[in-house]
């Protein structure tokens, strides 16, 4: 074993990058308070005047009192639909809790919300929410309380294939996989929104709130000439006792979900996957020394050792290959416990033995080789993998081309797009080109992404892309007749890199759910280790083949 990490110097530059990564919390803090009240306070005063609970009060209830909901996809949406007034968390809520001990995905409608209707990035949220159901054999929890489809936006929700319909699909294989699901009507359910409780095993309906059909009152008469109110139509009494649609009444909010704490109750148990799990050590830093260590501009150095030594037990390391391709470290650790394979890009220039110089945050040759050889090694052991991505992208230039770059390259991203083990990825700081890629971005099935509130994703780091874009628009300008002033192009650039910038934020990455939540660095430990805790409730993994490989 390798003890890593030493004690920190709390100078003026430690203090600068503390301040400066406390502030970013700060701010996401304040965003993350505002989303959560969702449509706003009168929204929420008339939720409570129709005898009904908010999203997030009946996941409180419904929950383990004293546990934690593992929140997911809350800044959904954020900055998105401004002509519609804006959708905060995609007006619904997901993530996991434990009910009667047991690990449950909850999604919840937020009725306060565009009466909790579908906007686009809602039905990609739910999707996700399903999917990490069907990938981990978590089963699932549905509280359902919409009005239905955003009609402005029908084109981008309905047709296509990972659109709205897709969900209904997904109810169907979970059932044949025996993934439980059970869900609560407890607002309206309309159109094809009924699908989804109906097609759940066991559905519960409120009293007098509850709803479901395929046509309302209003449509009714339009398309048929019946008056008809909506309680007669589709209520809890109709729906249970006269058409058999729903299994259970319930009087109000709280005897539902005290119900399916009942129903939930009665799970059998199910296999394991058997990830090895021993007594958790912390490690021997202060996980929020990390605030310290990383620094504000992305593009700077630094010891990712620092990093993981403030993450992994006992601040300890089994390095594999320590001496080799040394721009990524590749180590066995424990993380609360949990055995893991870390894949980590190291931010430190370092030196070859012959004394070349390598710049920390690219992906060389030997790096690329080292990781695609451990990644084969923890799928032949059983061991999730960690992916800790800060990441430029791979080394260019003629050296580099005549090395074979691209073929070492293709080799790693061959193993992490084969591998069968769990991947679970945090991106620390840049997520760059194909660096995104070989480090398991969202395209390679992590069974969780995560991002810290620094971070960058984009194809290229933001100065290089702002020069390029600046570039191509001049150019466009030129073959117009007309020419830029020095100044004239100073404010193009500023406004090109601004854009890019925020388009390459972790808000903004967060807001179209290329990861699945923004993390407090300090918590990195809690999250990963939920993750695998997660991972490891799907026993079946399946045989690791890579396919053709170069060497």
């Amino acid at each position: 074993m390798k003890k890593i990490g030493r004690e920190i110097k709390k100078d003026e530059q430690y203090l600068r990058r503390e301040d400066f990564y406390k502030n970013l919390i700060r701010k996401l803090n304040a965003i993350k308070v505002k989303i959560e009240e969702g449509g706003g306070e009168k929204a929420i005063e008339k939720q409570h005047a129709k005898g009904k609970l908010t999203a997030r009060e009946r996941i409180e209830l419904l929950i383990d009192k004293g546990t934690d909901f593992i929140e997911l996809n809350s800044f959904a949406a954020y900055g998105m639909y401004k002509e519609y007034g804006g959708a905060p968390s995609a007006g619904t809520v997901f993530g996991i809790g434990k009910i009667n001990g047991r690990d449950f995905i909850i999604v919840a409608n937020d009725a306060t919300v565009k009466a909790g209707a579908w906007f686009p990035i809602t039905a990609k949220k739910n999707l996700r929410a399903q999917e990490i159901a069907m990938e981990n054999k978590l089963p699932v929890i549905y509280l359902v309380d919409s009005a239905g489809v955003f009609l402005p936006m029908q084109e981008d929700i309905f047709p296509d294939k990972e659109h709205f319909g897709r969900i209904f699909r997904n109810n169907a294989r979970m059932s044949a996989e025996g993934i439980p699901q059970i869900a609560a009507i407890m607002g309206p359910c309309v159109a094809g929104g009924a699908y989804l409780p109906i097609m759940s095993d066991e559905a519960l309906i409120v009293k007098g709130t509850g709803s479901v059909f395929l046509a309302g009152s209003h449509l009714v008469k339009a398309a048929i000439g019946e008056v008809i109110d909506n309680e007669d139509l589709g209520g809890a009494v109709v729906q249970s006792n006269i058409s058999g649609v729903t299994d259970y009444i319930a009087e109000n909010d709280e005897q539902c979900l005290q119900e399916i704490r009942g129903l939930t109750d009665k799970l059998g148990n199910f296999p394991k996957a058997g990830f090895d799990r021993c007594e958790p050590h912390p490690p021997k830093f202060d996980s929020k020394e990390i605030y310290g260590i990383l620094p504000e501009d992305t593009i700077q150095q630094y010891d990712t050792y620092e990093l993981l030594a403030r993450i992994v037990d006992d601040s300890e390391l089994n390095e594999y290959k320590a001496g080799y391709g040394k721009t990524v470290i590749t180590a066995y650790a424990r993380i609360d416990g949990w055995a893991v394979g870390i894949v980590a890009n190291q931010r430190n220039i370092v030196r070859t033995e012959k004394g070349e110089m390598q710049i920390g945050g690219v992906l060389y040759s030997d790096s690329a080789d080292k990781a695609a050889r451990f990644i084969m090694n923890c799928n032949q052991k059983k061991i999730p993998l960690v992916f800790f991505q800060d990441v430029t992208g791979f080394m260019v230039g003629s050296k580099a081309e005549h090395g074979g770059i691209i073929k070492d390259g293709a080799k790693m991203v061959n193993a992490v797009a084969n591998s069968v083990v769990p991947k679970i990825t945090v991106i620390v700081g840049n997520s760059f080109g194909a660096g995104n890629y070989a480090m398991c971005g969202k395209a390679y099935d992590p069974r969780f992404i995560y991002a810290y509130p620094n971070a960058k994703i984009s194809v290229m780091g933001g100065n290089q892309a702002s020069n390029v874009l600046l570039d191509i628009k001049l150019k466009q300008i030129q073959k117009e007749g007309k020419e830029f002033s020095e100044e004239e192009k100073k404010e193009l650039l500023q406004k090109i890199q601004s854009s890019y910038e925020e388009k390459s934020s972790a808000l903004y990455a967060a807001a179209h759910l290329w990861v699945d939540e923004i993390i407090d660095p300090a918590e990195t430990r809690k999250y990963i280790s939920k993750s695998i805790e997660f991972t490891n409730n799907n026993p079946h993994i399946p045989q690791f083949k890579t396919g053709v490989i170069q060497t």
